[in-house]
């Protein structure tokens, strides 16, 4: 049962690479998403974290409803489009990609 006045959110942030913290918390009605990361005694600003709510970025200011999830996610070092044509170029055309194994005699691109 939801109890009148009180928020139940989670927060989830990766601070570091194949590192994931997550926090259940139970904050006031009308609590921001700053409040929620006060709670938890995150600083998106001094870790570079952009905060979004189930996938939106959000700013701090934004008014959290019970159930919300606050993920805090760090800025991407590479454009994964380009680490993908990096890898692909290192690979070779003919070892790597979706037709790269062929049953012997099919025809090419099948």
């Amino acid at each position: 049962m939801a109890e009148p006045g009180v928020l139940h959110v989670t927060v989830v942030a990766s601070l570091h690479a194949g590192e994931v913290q997550e926090w259940q918390l139970s904050l006031p009605a009308g609590a921001t998403v700053a409040d929620a990361l006060r709670a938890c005694r995150l600083v998106p600003a001094d870790a570079g974290l952009v905060c979004g709510i189930w996938g939106r970025v959000v700013a701090e200011q934004e008014r959290l409803r019970d159930g919300d999830r606050v993920e805090c996610c760090r800025p991407l070092l590479v454009d994964p489009k380009l680490a993908r044509r990096q890898r692909f170029k290192s690979q070779g055309a003919r070892a790597a990609g979706l037709f790269a194994r062929r049953r012997p005699g099919a025809k090419p691109g099948y």
